[in-house]
């Protein structure tokens, strides 16, 4: 069940971002309100998450998959830059979450 709520926490969070990108500063209202019910959806289920996982599991999980996942939107979807540093910064912190894990989740 904590797998449940942390990919919610996680789908909520890239909702919320993306919105965020769309607010264009916040003075745009639906954007704006997407941008508050997802971040705060998202520390909801991100706090129910940590009532069966471990904060270190659940944070580099939810961090490291928001962060692969929104580099991924701007670069498909958005037209930023898709260059060999950029890949490769995202493939370490997808590494990172990879590494924080294998010393096991509790």
């Amino acid at each position: 069940m904590g797998y449940l709520t942390l990919a919610g926490a996680i789908v909520s969070e890239i909702l919320a971002t993306t919105s965020m990108k769309y607010s264009d500063g916040f003075t745009r209202l639906w954007p704006s309100v997407g941008t508050t019910v997802g971040y705060l959806l998202a520390f909801a289920l991100l706090a129910q998450t940590l009532k069966t996982l471990s904060v270190g599991t659940a944070y580099a999980i939810w961090a490291g998959t928001g962060t692969a996942v929104i580099a991924a939107i701007g670069i498909v979807f958005l037209g930023e830059s898709a260059s060999p540093l950029r890949i490769l910064g995202v493939l370490l912190v997808i590494a990172g979450v990879v590494v924080l894990n294998m010393g096991g989740a509790h």
